[in-house]
């Protein structure tokens, strides 16, 4: 949906006054496009070791006998509670996560993906590529011609799934389920080896929401580990998940010796919840207190990495965690609202204030954006460059020939890796 035109205009009014003037519900349906369906699945697997059968969110009688027992999440999603900066970021120094709610996959998920790169054929990929874009598109026109039914239909039934996705996720908690990565291979293709382990988690509960969040730890072997070794905590996309993410997470990993840590937002993927710029606030704490307490012991062995819609998330910890060894943003922008307009007349439904939040931060920040990009202007990129505080600035990369999505395409992802390389060894310099 473009929101520029006027009948996207009235629609976002619209559901901002219905939703009791909240500018999470505006930012759910103008920024928040998960995969549908999602480009990979957890595998549940028993505390046993059985394999469980999939779930469906939509079809599945969750009041009904078999599934009794699940409790209610602590409380349903709620556009009306406190806002961004009044929810405070006191938790996260204490890093009290409970770590026996957060389920790793005993298997370690087959590490080099091989397991789940079946041969699949051109044709099929090419079909289910089709597939997808046709949805796509039939998803873009319902919009266009009744934005503000479209809204209201989306908004209702991401709803239903978090309240579902929230008894189911409890329900596997409580009976000790572990996890499975299985991507989607047949839109995918075939992924890159990785030597590692690669471990699905579900994280949680919120203790706002209740909701677990789907995440994948790519994870060096321990013979490679040091005490300098750092952690990329990757914050993706608005219209990705972990799935078509898992490819350059492997390569990041692999080529950059160092552990990557990739999640879905509330509302993507495996993900519980709703997609609100408030939920990503939650997700990226939550998600952060785990990888400390679990994985690198040391806030200043953590990389924050934003790419899109992730610079929001990614920028609000940096802000608030005075410890984080480094920042990278990938095709930022310097707000929401600010790419669709310049004026600042709509003001009040703007979400991801970077350009405000960059100049709080206090570790080496790293800012990568294609010159072509037609999405979000390499001037957010260059702007928030701009705003970092001068003993926190390394050089940029304005890549040439490259729009918001490209940057890691094709032959440019060798000099890619090499000034993220250039970028991960300054840390400790």
């Amino acid at each position: 949906m473009c929101g520029c035109c006027p009948p996207a205009i009235t629609a976002l009014f619209y559901l901002w006054v219905r939703s009791g003037f909240s500018k999470d519900a505006v930012a759910g349906a103008l920024v928040f496009f998960p995969p549908d369906p999602p480009l990979y699945k957890f595998k549940r697997i028993a505390a046993n070791g059985d394999v469980l059968p999939d779930i469906d969110d939509e079809d599945e009688d969750l009041e009904g006998g078999k599934h009794c027992g699940a409790e209610e999440s602590k409380n349903e999603e709620d556009d009306h509670d406190d806002d961004d900066d009044s929810d405070s970021d006191s938790d996260l120094g204490t890093f009290e996560i409970d770590t026996r709610s957060s389920h790793q996959a005993n298997n370690n998920n087959d590490a080099n993906h091989s397991n789940n790169n079946q041969k699949v054929s051109a044709e099929v990929r090419r079909e289910r590529r089709k597939q997808r874009e046709e949805a796509r598109q039939k998803q873009r026109q319902e919009y266009s011609q009744d934005p503000i039914a479209a809204m209201t239909e989306r908004s209702n039934k991401l709803r239903l799934r978090a309240k579902r996705r929230s008894k189911i996720d409890a329900r596997d908690d409580k009976n000790g389920v572990t996890y499975q990565f299985v991507p989607d291979i047949a839109t995918l293709g075939t992924l890159p080896s990785f030597h590692g382990t690669i471990q699905a988690v579900k994280i949680g509960p919120q203790k706002r929401t209740g909701t677990y969040i789907a995440a994948l730890l790519y994870k060096l072997p321990d013979r490679e580990i040091t005490p300098n070794t750092k952690t990329i905590l990757y914050s993706h996309g608005n219209a990705a998940d972990v799935g078509a993410m898992s490819g350059l997470q492997a390569m990041l990993a692999k080529n950059l010796k160092c552990n990557v840590l990739v999640y879905d937002y509330s509302g993507y993927g495996e993900s519980g919840g709703i997609p609100m710029e408030k939920n990503t606030y939650r997700d990226v704490k939550l998600v952060y207190e785990w990888l400390v307490q679990n994985v690198t012991k040391h806030e200043h062995n953590v990389i924050l990495y934003g790419q899109s819609v992730g610079s929001g998330p990614s920028c609000y910890l940096a802000s608030r965690r005075s410890n984080v060894g480094g920042l990278v943003l990938h095709s930022p922008f310097t707000s929401g609202m600010r790419v669709l307009t310049p004026s600042r007349a709509m003001a009040c439904l703007d979400i991801f204030p970077n350009i405000d939040r960059i100049k709080k931060v206090k570790c080496p920040v790293f800012v990568i954006h294609g010159q072509k990009d037609q999405e979000v202007g390499v001037e957010h990129g260059m702007a928030l460059h701009a705003a970092v505080p001068e003993d926190c600035k390394r050089d940029p990369w304005w890549v040439r020939d490259k729009g918001h999505n490209d940057i890691c395409d094709g032959p440019d992802i060798v000099e890619y890796m090499q000034r993220m390389s250039k970028y991960v060894k300054s840390l400790d310099e």
